[in-house]
């Protein structure tokens, strides 16, 4: 995965899944991703990348480190 910065939708889900994320599976407004009792929902950017800071609040959500992210 690419240094922890802006990333595209298809990476935030590519590097999740080799995290060990199933999904992603339709919800109501978002996708989500689940990895045993931890869901997390995917924004949909609207074609731009997903900025630092909800790239962030994704990964606190989903209990994966700055390192982990960057080592997938």
């Amino acid at each position: 995965m690419p240094a922890f910065g802006p990333t595209s939708r298809r990476a935030l889900i590519g590097g999740l899944g080799r995290l060990g994320f199933d999904g992603p599976f339709s919800g109501g407004k978002h996708q989500f991703m689940i990895r045993g009792a931890t869901t997390v929902r995917i924004p949909n950017p609207h074609g731009r990348d997903i900025g630092v800071e909800l790239l962030a609040r994704v990964l606190r959500q989903a209990g994966v480190t700055h390192e982990e992210w960057e080592s997938c």
